[in-house]
């Protein structure tokens, strides 16, 4: 979940990297990529990690893929971002109760966090992982404020635009479950404007979705219902999203 999409700086194969993987495409993405050199191992791991997260399946593939990207790290940057990869995808087994790799997760990030310096391109991903630790595993939203705030002006500082509409939606996140809906709106909208500049069709429904639960009909009806039109466009992507695409009831409006 980092990058900024593609630029008139991109090379084609970024390109069409990028294509791929904003369209829920991670497979055909990792298959562009030839895993000769710690870069493009980490990225190609970092794409099948992100395909467990969002599909529910391909850990083998996101478990080969990572242990190559380890033994073809170089320098403790390296180390740390393949440490960060491997805490996201124990997180993701953790998450969807494929297994409780929850102690895996929190030290994974924790290696990644002494091996990545502060105010380096990476540490604002791990920032936010370390924030979604927080918030779903240890239920803490305090500290997840507190993570995904670094998240985000780290992101800002070093342009991480994609990042940013993640930040954007967790930090909403957490202002609509302590109930302030302003907030949780802005947030919301900004997570899904950069989305939609981006192209980032696969996490575009869930940003509609979220927004959907700040604001008042028949707003909130039309959202959702474009956000079942992209869901069921990338045939049924993210799968954690069909229990969100239902008003949500009073008494769970805030959960």
């Amino acid at each position: 979940m980092s990058g900024s999409g593609t630029t008139s700086d991109d090379d084609p194969l970024q390109t069409a990297v990028w294509r791929l993987r904003s369209r829920a495409c991670w497979a055909d993405a990792a298959a562009l990529l030839t895993p000769a050199t710690p870069a493009t191992a980490l990225q190609r791991a970092a794409l099948l990690v992100e395909r467990c997260l969002y599909t529910e399946r391909g850990w083998e593939e996101a478990e080969d893929a990572l242990r190559t990207a380890e033994a073809l790290a170089l320098t403790d940057e390296e180390r740390g971002a393949a440490a960060c990869e491997r805490g996201q995808l124990a997180y993701a087994a953790t998450l969807h109760t494929v297994r409780d790799r929850a102690d895996e997760a929190r030290a994974a990030l924790g290696r990644a966090a002494a091996l990545i310096p502060p105010g380096t391109p990476g540490r604002p991903l791990l920032d936010f992982r370390r924030g979604l630790l927080a918030e779903n595993l240890a239920h803490s939203p305090q500290s997840a404020q507190a993570a995904y705030r670094r998240a985000h002006a780290g992101a800002t500082a070093h342009a991480n635009t994609l990042l940013l509409s993640f930040t954007w939606r967790h930090l909403a996140g957490l202002a609509l479950r302590e109930g302030d809906l302003a907030e949780a709106r802005h947030g919301f909208a900004e997570s899904l404007r950069i989305r939609e500049e981006l192209g980032y069709l696969v996490g575009t429904a869930p940003a509609l979705a979220s927004l959907a639960d700040t604001e008042p009909e028949p707003e909130a009806s039309r959202l959702r219902e474009e956000a079942r039109r992209l869901y069921r466009l990338l045939g049924g992507v993210p799968t954690w999203l069909a229990a969100h695409l239902t008003p949500p009831t009073p008494d769970a409006a805030t959960a």
